[in-house]
């Protein structure tokens, strides 16, 4: 595999020994967010697409791969996706975590011919009418984890929730999808920065609405922080969560505070299927720390890419994209595949925040959603 990136130290020696550049196969540009408080989450998108690819052994060589960081800002993304688009003459883009920054980049991109593959990122607004034949998700839409939340909290019996997200495509999909699938009484609805770090404001809030329990989504260091000082502030009304708010890259710095929290997730590190053990086993050994959902979706999407290469030419678009379609892959979620939207059917379950060996983590107690599709697939028009 080559890397080619402006990124220094850690990524080269990240991929060495992944081998020299075989023949050629595709060229990839993974914008991600790599500095800042969303590092953690474009840390491990990368680490699981490029563990994919060592292990892919020749398969993976023959993916010359441009990685660059966004800074979690969308002008940033934009600017480095034309720079691939035109310059380094990527054929494939992948890797963008933030939902405004993907509605940034992906309607250009794909207008110019060339294919996006998320491994986070799916706003309503790309799974309905805004679809696009070289658009696929391989995550979810962003609705999903948040619809099961509800489902959970509905069929927990938990009468009145606090909900709250950060006001930006994928907080407004979120609590959308939370209320399509709770049909108890919405105590609050709190639309908070993108980014924010004090949360005190909403914290009296949450005291004084009487709700019984709250879902927040909260990813990266926001949720952080907001777990941080929610507990010092002992309110302790029960929090649920997608989980982005729960994951592998959040909980060390959250502590034991978060144990016990449910969480709702397309995957889990327990996940029993024979992918999903290489992937956790593998990770750790090549990383030292175990994977997120993040590093999961990063892992799935360069396999589908693996699967795609293996059948078809990217010059051929309409194989390539029959190819991707087919999802012949071995996903790490077990059951996997594409709707008529070119976003994920899919189980969702409940997690619940563990301790494992003095190591926090998430295990399944349950499942939210069978073969959940999304609420848009019937607007795509593709």
């Amino acid at each position: 595999m080559k890397l080619k990136s402006g990124l220094m130290g850690t990524i080269a020696a990240l991929v060495m020994g992944l081998g020299a550049a075989q023949a050629e196969g595709v060229k990839v540009g993974m914008i991600t967010t790599l500095s800042g408080g969303g590092a953690g989450l474009g840390v491990d998108t990368r680490d699981g697409f490029l563990l994919a690819l060592k292990q892919a052994g020749e398969a993976g060589s023959k993916v010359d791969l441009v990685i660059e960081d966004d800074q979690q800002k969308p002008d940033v993304a934009v600017q480095i996706a034309d720079k691939m688009i035109q310059s380094d003459k990527v054929d494939v883009l992948t890797g963008i975590v933030w939902s405004n920054l993907a509605m940034a980049v992906v309607p250009s991109a794909t207008a110019q011919g060339k294919f996006y593959l998320s491994t986070n990122a799916a706003p309503s607004q790309l799974a309905g009418a805004g679809c696009n034949a070289r658009y696929f998700a391989v995550s979810y839409q962003n609705d999903n984890m948040h619809e099961a939340a509800g489902a959970y909290a509905k069929g927990a019996g938990i009468g009145k929730v606090f909900i709250m997200a950060p006001n930006y495509p994928a907080g407004q999909d979120s609590l959308a999808g939370f209320k399509r699938f709770y049909d108890g009484e919405i105590a609050s609805e709190v639309y908070t920065q993108l980014g924010q770090t004090d949360y005190a404001a909403e914290i009296a809030q949450i005291r004084a609405s009487g709700a019984e329990a709250v879902f927040f989504f909260l990813p990266g260091g926001m949720g952080i922080a907001f777990m941080k000082q929610y507990a010092a502030s002992g309110v302790g009304i029960p929090l649920i969560g997608p989980a982005f708010s729960l994951s592998q890259d959040i909980l060390p710095a959250v502590g034991d505070s978060a144990l016990g929290i449910k969480n709702t997730s397309s995957w889990s590190p327990d996940l029993d299927n024979a992918a999903n053990k290489t992937f956790v086993d593998g990770f750790q050994a090549e990383y030292g720390r175990l994977p997120s959902l993040y590093a999961a979706q990063g892992y799935d999407t360069a396999n589908l890419l693996l699967s795609a290469v293996a059948k078809a030419d990217v010059t051929d678009a309409e194989a390539f994209r029959a190819a991707l379609a087919a999802a012949d892959f071995a996903s790490v979620r077990g059951k996997f595949r594409f709707g008529p939207n070119q976003h994920p059917v899919q189980d969702i379950y409940v997690r619940e925040v563990v301790k494992v060996n003095g190591v926090l983590t998430n295990a399944i107690v349950g499942t939210a959603m069978t073969d959940r599709a999304d609420a848009y697939a019937d607007q795509c028009k593709m």
